[in-house]
């Protein structure tokens, strides 16, 4: 049976004996050996009663066995749901209540945390550690190594991923078979990945970049990924010389410039650095050309819409910019209130449209309305502007999203706990520049009259609440927050005002 994204990006590697991934220890998993263990945790799902176009959540450790549970998702029609390792428990309450996932799979050590909040929504809970070991992967243990693929067509769902604007609860991009084979067929073509590419993959699989970007590129050409659980500057060092091809965000780069092991000699053999996540300083792209002769390669992505833009794989790769729009996406640079395309070189709202824009947000028919007009193009809510030779430059964030080390943070989430604090009249959230992590979050806080917050008891209730890469690098005290005369908050000014705070970092 037909399932266009299992096909292409797995099924023509079936049987295999071609390196698929290899380990930090030296291990090397083949395709074959690859897909004989997803067609287990194919049956696996199943066998649990997952059925096509259920959901899977997984908050899980990278692993082999995780990418396996994704492979065995596509194959069985099921829509996959990873989140980011780093959210608490209350975090991932949401996520499992809002998409009514049937089976939520988590590390053991989170199982007594995370069952509750299974059994809350109806869903049934397994486990799955780093190393492959844990309750889902004993019942895919006896499982047949042959599983009959689930028939999908191109506007099916495939993924879920979970984004938001700067209000309102978290939504759930739903990306479908279409968007996501496009768009890794698409950037496999335009950055001449072939089956002779080894991929130094060093990414988090719970994001757009580590999974549909890097990994489904990997697959549609054919080729191979070093399979690292995280960055780790001696690991990534070390396996260089073996690779072709890097995929990372910005951090990578300014830690390898950090270390003078990282030589022109060393990166000689690669081909390829690309960048992306979050916006890549023009002094970092200078240093790197400098120390390795080589020019990293920027590109821009969403959530909602994987991959909109690229610099050139042949002809010049500028700082600053992010590129052409792909092959097959238009992008246009509009006025954010009336939504009139502006003139060519004048800065508004960036807006996209192509085979890689989701679906819509799930069940928020309202927040799809206002986000993706009916011609089928996306407001991205970034600002930017293309020059007179094309060349696309993000300006801003229209809705005030942080990006740090290549994690989307929310400010009024984290504004919405600081203004619960005892003592805390309210709060305003902002990113600040931050050479190793491109922004970093800074938190304003004004006290109610005559109160003293306790600043420990809620950097305490922070570091219980949210992933750690939301905590605030530092809270500041005001007696008040600068308004317009309509009394919104000017986070201009803000971010102006502490814009050095991390200059020395």
């Amino acid at each position: 049976m037909a399932n266009p994204l299992y096909d292409r990006l797995f099924g023509a590697h079936e049987g295999k004996s071609t390196p698929f991934l290899i380990l930090h220890d030296d291990r090397t998993i083949t395709h074959g050996a690859f897909l004989a263990m997803a067609a287990r945790f194919a049956n696996a799902l199943t066998a649990a009663g997952l059925a096509p176009g259920d959901r899977l959540a997984v908050q899980i450790e990278k692993s082999p066995e995780a990418l396996a549970l994704y492979a065995a998702a596509v194959r069985a029609g099921v829509v996959f749901l990873p989140l980011n390792t780093g959210y608490t428990a209350d975090e991932v309450s949401y996520f499992v209540e809002n998409s009514g996932a049937r089976l939520l799979v988590c590390d053991p050590a989170r199982a007594e945390a995370l069952g509750p909040v299974a059994a809350r929504f109806g869903a049934e809970l397994r486990t799955l550690d780093a190393t492959g070991e844990g309750s889902f992967a004993q019942s895919a243990a006896g499982m047949p190594e042959e599983f009959d693929t689930v028939e999908r067509r191109e506007d099916d769902l495939a993924a879920f991923l979970y984004t938001s604007g700067t209000t309102g609860r978290s939504k759930g991009a739903m990306l479908t078979q279409a968007n996501l084979l496009s768009n890794c067929v698409t950037l496999a073509e335009l950055w001449k990945f072939t089956a002779e590419d080894v991929l130094l993959h060093a990414l988090p699989i719970f994001h757009t970049h580590g999974l549909f970007v890097a990994t489904n590129v990997t697959l549609a050409a054919g080729g191979a990924m070093i399979f690292l659980p995280k960055f780790d500057i001696d690991a990534v060092l070390t396996l260089m010389p073996r690779a072709t091809t890097m995929m990372g965000v910005p951090t990578f780069y300014t830690r390898l410039l950090g270390d003078a092991r990282f030589t022109a000699e060393l990166a000689g053999p690669m081909r390829l650095f690309i960048s992306g996540s979050a916006p890549l300083l023009a002094e970092t792209h200078r240093q790197f050309e400098a120390r390795t002769g080589q020019r990293i390669l920027e590109r821009y992505g969403m959530t909602e819409t994987n991959m909109n833009t690229s610099n050139p794989y042949d002809g010049e790769r500028r700082a600053g910019t992010v590129g052409f729009p792909l092959p097959g996406v238009e992008l246009k640079i509009t006025d954010p209130a009336t939504g009139a395309e502006l003139p060519q070189g004048e800065i508004g709202q960036i807006e996209v449209r192509g085979p890689n824009v989701f679906k819509g947000y799930w069940q928020m028919p309202e927040k799809t309305a206002a986000e993706l007009r009916d011609d089928g193009f996306f407001i991205t809510g970034d600002i930017g502007v293309v020059d007179d030779e094309g060349y696309v430059s993000i300006v801003g964030r229209g809705k005030d999203l942080i990006i740090s080390g290549g994690y989307n943070i929310y400010p009024k989430e984290i504004e919405a706990l600081l203004d619960d604090q005892p003592g805390v009249l309210e709060s305003a959230v902002i990113g600040v520049p931050h050479a190793d992590f491109g922004e970093t979050v800074l938190a304003v806080l004004v006290p109610e009259p005559g109160v003293k917050p306790d600043m420990a008891a809620i950097e305490a209730e922070v570091a219980d609440k949210l992933a750690r890469f939301k905590h605030p690098r530092r809270m500041v005290i005001l007696d008040g927050l600068p308004r317009n005369t309509m009394g919104k908050v000017q986070k201009n000014l803000l971010r102006e005002t502490y814009k050095d705070t991390f200059a020395a970092t």
